[in-house]
């Protein structure tokens, strides 16, 4: 550690708690100032600096988890000045310092209960907070989920249009086609899927600010007659909507919950028609025992992002479709794409941060600030990931099965399987 100015005694205690709490880390790129002004370098050439406000701000470093550095900053005990992926980067090596010395590690999400009110309301916390906010850090088509990079060197824009054609090629759209979108967003596919592939699109949502902006987008692009958006639950569907010859959930299933995972799979085999495509692009967990992931960061994000939300390992989502009889035809991992998607979106926001600041307040914006940097280094670190899954409702009838035997249809010419 080197010191810029001499150090008080209560500067020096101070230190020495936080040194406890960080020990074995070394050599960090990291400056601490402390509420009096005086400044202390952890490593040579820092590129992040922590303003403690008060002596009381300490505490969030004991220990340094992903949790406890996140409530401090978001909550306003502490600033933190320097790039988004470099706070990310150190607090993870601050966090893993505190794993070494504890030995403990923290739940990414914890086993929950779902009902319809409370899935309403955790959708509401994350998706109602402004079309505007959104706005600023997605692409025009506000596609809000994992991004598609065919030779990973596309614009975000170009990337989420490739992966609204990846979605809608692999499920063999076709004009007249009966789609249903569950978590439809702010329209996206389902717009593209009557614009380009000529379907007729049911799609539902539970957030009332998306609802309300997909509708005007589809009544803007004059599709009334093609796009039903619905601000509906799932579950709610039934036989009075008929089978759906295609179904695709984008982002969705991180919310429905582990023990539920039979339910919403069921709910979908049973609006499939037979011989019917399903697309389920999530979220899993990379820890197959019990979804723990290192460092603290599921508390957090239980609380201030998703609440609710559960990751189920790619294993547990492909046994409880087989359960209800979807069968597996392609699994695709994603990971590579969506830590690039959340670059973007961070750097994005970094840049619009000051309009971002106007738009929600201040905790929200510290909170969305560490989140998409955060999940950025998440998937780039392989602690969780993400996967399309395709299915068939076909059972033992193999000759329901509508797809080729090759898997070539899903790629354009100009790439290779």
């Amino acid at each position: 550690m080197q010191t810029t100015t001499a150090a008080t005694a209560p500067d020096r205690q101070v230190m020495r708690r936080l040194l406890a709490g960080l020990q074995p880390a070394s050599d960090m790129p990291l400056r601490l100032r402390l509420w009096n002004g005086r400044q202390h370098d952890f490593g040579p050439n820092p590129r992040v600096t922590v303003a403690l406000h008060a002596p009381s701000a300490i505490r969030y470093f004991l220990p340094p988890s992903l949790d406890n550095l996140a409530e401090g900053y978001v909550n306003g005990h502490f600033d933190v000045l320097g790039q988004a992926q470099d706070i990310i980067g150190l607090a993870a090596h601050m966090a893993q310092s505190g794993v070494a010395a504890n030995g403990r590690f923290g739940r990414l999400f914890s086993a929950l209960r779902h009902d319809r009110k409370k899935d309403a309301q955790a959708i509401a916390h994350h998706y109602d907070v402004s079309n505007d906010f959104y706005a600023l850090w997605l692409d025009p088509a506000l596609v809000y989920s994992c991004a598609y990079f065919p030779t990973g060197s596309e614009s975000l824009t170009v990337a989420q249009e490739a992966k609204l054609d990846h979605v809608l090629t692999k499920i063999m759209l076709q004009p007249g086609d009966r789609l249903l979108d569950i978590g439809c967003g702010w329209g996206a596919l389902a717009l593209r899927a009557a614009q380009k592939y000529g379907a007729r699109v049911v799609g539902v949502t539970l957030s009332d600010k998306q609802y309300q902006m997909a509708r005007s987008r589809v009544a803007q692009a004059g599709l009334t007659d093609r796009v039903d958006i619905r601000l509906q639950d799932y579950r709610d569907l039934g036989t009075r909507d008929g089978h759906f010859d295609k179904i695709t959930s984008i982002g969705m299933f991180e919310h429905v919950g582990l023990k539920h995972l039979p339910d919403y799979f069921g709910t979908i085999h049973a609006l499939l028609k037979d011989g019917g495509l399903v697309l389920n692009h999530g979220i899993t967990s990379t820890d197959p025992g019990s979804g723990c992931a290192p460092l603290g960061a599921a508390k957090f994000i239980e609380k201030h992002v998703f609440p609710n939300g559960e990751l189920p390992h790619i294993s547990l989502a492909l046994h409880a479709m087989q359960r209800v009889g979807l069968e597996a035809l392609d699994v695709e991992c994603l990971r590579r794409h969506y830590a690039r998607t959340l670059d973007i979106w961070s750097a994005n926001y970094e840049q619009q941060a000051e309009t971002a600041r106007h738009i929600v307040d201040e905790t929200t914006f510290r909170v969305w600030r560490i989140y998409l940097a955060g999940c950025a280094h998440a998937f780039a670190q392989n602690w969780v990931s993400i996967y399309q899954v395709l299915a068939c409702k076909a059972g033992n009838q193999a000759t329901l099965n509508p797809t080729p035997w090759s898997r070539r249809y899903m790629y354009p010419p100009q790439q290779s399987v």
